[in-house]
């Protein structure tokens, strides 16, 4: 006699076989895909890379003095804007608006900060080439900080003298300062600036920069955390299982695949910090009612012509660390519209996305960057993919492994 067995209970063996067959499922990588995802883990990151700029970049006394700083309202003009505001602490050290809030309201949004210390280049147009320049240029921005120069140098002077000459040794004479003056500021402030002596204004330039290399030595502790990514990655490297609470899913797996080959992601976000650090445009429509913006083409000529920049009289060491300020491409189509490849450690959590914010989720990034819209200025490099929607969702699984 042939036993019948309910519907329901083998419709319910099915599901679960066919849950079984689809758990165990998972894409297998060749040596040359382990190679390559070997070089995005933590694990292929350099040691951090030394600043010959900056004197006191890894001395603890100058970490510890940067890290005040850093978290120091007074830094402002109005007392109640410090840098921890747009980089919050809890957040990867940005904020998750669209564009920076502070004194005003910026033109592009916060970057996360940590690991920012292996970039030879900041803010998305790369007009600063050091840490140490690119930690003073908000303090004098109208929007940011709005401060000025010879109001900082007095700030040190009156509460942090003896910290700052434990590091850098006596502060040089700043009798008779303008209470405010800056080349940056109002145009009461600037006139102030051209009244006082080269000796003055080189004074307090002096004592201005060193504000940046205080906060630049906090800012270089600011490492990546290990993701599940990483642990995974590491894993698999060494030819072992992963732990089960580190291994990646089908999904997962499937999307590290296409983020490494088909998507084409890794073109940029290659390396330990999924950023290349270098510029491109990639046809990220600009926000209406904002200000044009040309990206690194404006960053180039910024850099070059800024008096912090590492050939200039601030710097500490020799000239021969200024390779990069030297050789930069400078005037090329390409420059046009191109932004900073941003890393995408911690990507998912920190919604919207692009230089201003421009969209709000990771799926019509993926979106976005499978269509490889025309640039509304240049050229840009993206070339079209065609993605289905199943693919699109294992990228979005695999990027959120980059999370703790």
């Amino acid at each position: 006699m042939v036993r019948l067995f309910p519907y329901r209970a083998v419709g319910g063996a099915l599901l679960l076989v066919l849950g079984t067959l689809s758990a165990c499922w998972k894409p297998e990588f060749s040596e040359t895909e382990r190679a390559t995802i070997a070089s995005l883990s933590l694990q292929s990151l350099p040691p951090l890379p030394a600043d010959p700029t900056n004197r006191v970049a890894d001395m603890p006394a100058a970490m510890a003095l940067g890290a005040t700083l850093f978290f120091d309202h007074r830094l402002s003009g109005n007392g109640e804007v410090a840098c921890a505001t747009c980089h919050k602490i809890d957040r990867q050290f940005q904020d998750d608006l669209p564009r920076a809030v502070a004194m005003g309201t910026n033109n592009r949004r916060t970057m996360p900060l940590a690991g920012v210390a292996w970039s030879p280049w900041f803010f998305w147009d790369g007009r600063r080439d050091s840490l140490w320049a690119q930690a003073i240029t908000p303090l004098e921005d109208r929007v940011e900080h709005a401060g000025n120069r010879t109001a900082y140098a007095r700030f040190m002077v009156e509460k942090f003298r003896d910290r700052y000459e434990r590091i850098f040794g006596p502060l040089p004479p700043l009798d008779g300062l303008p209470k405010n003056a800056s080349p940056l500021g109002t145009p009461a402030e600037q006139a102030a600036w051209v009244s006082m002596s080269p000796a003055q204004q080189e004074a307090v330039n002096t004592v201005f920069a060193n504000i940046g290399k205080l906060i630049a030595a906090f800012e270089r502790s600011l490492t990546l955390p290990e993701t599940r990514f990483d642990r995974f990655a590491k894993a698999l490297a060494a030819g072992a299982p992963p732990a089960p609470t580190d291994d990646l899913s089908a999904k997962e797996r499937a999307g590290l695949k296409l983020f490494i080959g088909k998507g084409e992601c890794i073109r940029c976000h290659n390396g330990p910090r999924f950023s290349d650090g270098h510029f491109h445009n990639t046809g990220v429509p600009p926000v209406a009612g904002l200000p044009e913006d040309l990206g690194r083409e404006t960053g180039a000529t910024k850099v070059a012509a800024d008096p912090f920049n590492c050939l200039g009289k601030f710097r500490d060491g020799p000239d021969t660390a200024c390779a990069e300020l030297r050789f930069m491409v400078k005037d090329k189509p390409e420059l046009r519209r191109a932004y900073k490849t941003p890393s995408l450690r911690g990507v998912a959590e920190r919604p919207p996305y692009m230089h201003a914010g421009q969209i709000p989720t990771l799926e019509e990034v993926i979106d976005h960057d499978a269509r490889a819209p025309a640039s509304s200025d240049g050229h840009s490099e993206l070339n079209p993919l065609t993605l289905s929607e199943r693919e699109k969702k294992e990228l979005v699984a695999f990027l959120k492994t980059l999370s703790q």
